[in-house]
């Protein structure tokens, strides 16, 4: 992969604690002072309302596959000698030409492609240019060739190939470093004064704690799809004669003024933990019935309440929000075959009825859902599955996406190829940051601030540009 050349002109005092912090001073342990302390948020003064509180509502959606998607088994080259590179590399783990679900795309190097049979929702959102692929996608520091990476002379992802790390620095876009703090947690430090509710945070996680929506000065706020909604605290909540009882001492000791810190700290958490939760409650009781039909799986609970949270929008008084769905299980070390078709079948119903949803509250170009994963898998079989690797595919899906395409060059599948840097692991073409970079874009964040959300961002994308790093979104 080429590097880009950037020319920087005018640089204000926001992209110069940005340049500074990831260029200038080049130290890892500077950036991470930066990120952790907050003090580019709070020296720049980022946090301000971007946006209207009284309109353009947009929503992102992340699917997290966590465990490491065989992605080269969703989407595969199917005709001539593009077809049989696939099937002499993948050798057992081949999926039978005849199989594969084809949709309307050709590549400058004649591939047309299929995907894995489980996915024919994906197939039709995908033909009515609903939903595009973006092909090679994984972390990376600063842009790498191959020769430059089997000598060493650029620095790579810490701890490559590791599920703990790579599945981090998906959620931080900061490969070079650990880091707590993830991209759409600081998108939140930047954009969260621009809802007129700040009661409930801006990002909104269906799976708990995350690396994702954390940032420096925001946080998840937790839903259940299980619990049809947020989760109260139990004392408080419970209808029995001892509850009840229960509740009258438990809200006695939560009215009380404490002089110790840390007692009147918890006691306001919990009270306003208890009223968020309420508020929360009463609007999602507020959503209307949906026609569209989700299927009896958690995954599409998920969605659905997903859809239910955005359909009430107005009533939460909010203007952005992200959303987090962890669907794990991925690791297909054994029977990769097997589990790729009952999951991709589950998450191809999902993004379908979800995008029905959607379609339906009238809001589809104000929904982008984009899917991640801790890395690709290697190319070759280990008998009966696949093993970590590096650059992989991931979908995106909406109105305002630019379906029907697959973004970036589809790599060369063949075995010591321009693309396989050794055990048949690819080396990734489109880093994390130009596929973050573009979904930031459309959410709204301002160029002046892309290098606090993605501190390596220029290292393959210029800020201040007035094209967009991949093209996928219609911005």
């Amino acid at each position: 992969m080429n590097k880009k050349h950037h020319h920087k002109k005018g640089m204000s005092r926001r992209n110069f604690l940005g340049t500074a912090s990831c260029a200038a001073v080049g130290s890892a342990t500077f950036l991470t002072s930066i990120l952790n302390l907050g003090l580019a948020n709070s020296l720049a003064g980022m946090a301000r309302p971007l946006i209207s509180a009284n309109g353009d509502y947009k929503a992102l959606i992340c699917i997290l596959l966590s465990g490491g998607n065989d992605s080269f088994n969703m989407l595969v080259p199917r005709n001539g000698s593009h077809y049989t590179e696939y099937a002499n590399t993948r050798s057992n783990l081949a999926l039978p030409q005849g199989d594969l679900l084809p949709i309307n795309f050709t590549d400058n190097n004649g591939k047309q492609f299929g995907l894995h049979p489980s996915m024919p929702e994906i197939q039709t959102l995908f033909n009515t240019n609903k939903l595009a692929f973006i092909s090679n996608v994984g972390t990376l520091v600063e842009p790498i060739t191959k020769t430059q990476y089997l000598n060493g002379s650029v620095p790579v992802p810490v701890g490559l190939l590791s599920h703990a790390d790579q599945i981090q620095q998906w959620q931080t876009s900061i490969p070079q470093t650990r880091s707590s703090k993830g991209w759409g947690g600081r998108m939140a430090d930047i954009l969260q004064a621009g809802n007129a509710n700040q009661n409930i945070s801006m990002n909104i996680s269906l799976s708990g704690t995350n690396i994702f929506q954390v940032g420096n000065s925001s946080t998840e706020y937790a839903i259940r799809a299980s619990a049809g909604g947020s989760v109260g605290i139990n004392v408080l909540e419970g209808t029995s004669a001892l509850d009840i009882a229960l509740k009258g001492g438990a809200e006695s000791l939560l009215a009380q003024q404490y002089q110790d810190i840390f007692k009147s700290t918890f006691t306001n958490k919990i009270n306003d933990s208890q009223s968020n939760h309420e508020e929360f409650s009463v609007a999602i009781s507020q959503a209307p019935v949906l026609t569209t039909s989700f299927s009896d799986n958690p995954v599409s609970a998920n969605m659905e309440l997903i859809a239910k949270t955005i359909a009430v929008r107005d009533t939460l008084n909010v203007s952005r929000q992200t959303f987090f769905i962890n669907f794990g299980g991925w690791d297909h070390h054994d029977e990769v075959l097997n589990n790729q078709v009952a999951m991709l079948s589950v998450l191809s119903k999902a993004l379908s009825e979800f995008q029905s949803a959607m379609e339906e509250l009238g809001v589809a170009d104000c929904v982008t859902t984009f899917t991640a994963s801790d890395f690709g898998r290697t190319l070759t079989s280990n008998g009966n599955g696949s093993d970590h690797a590096w650059g992989g595919n991931v979908m995106v899906m909406g109105d305002s996406v630019n379906g029907g395409q697959i973004y970036g060059e589809y790599p060369s599948l063949a075995l010591d190829g321009n693309d396989d840097i050794g055990g048949a692991i690819l080396l990734p073409s489109i880093s994390t940051d130009e596929y973050f970079a573009e979904l930031s874009k459309w959410f709204g964040v301002e160029n002046a601030d892309l290098m606090y959300v993605l501190p390596n961002v220029s290292n393959f994308y210029d800020p201040n540009s007035t094209s967009l790093p991949i093209g996928f979104m219609n911005i």
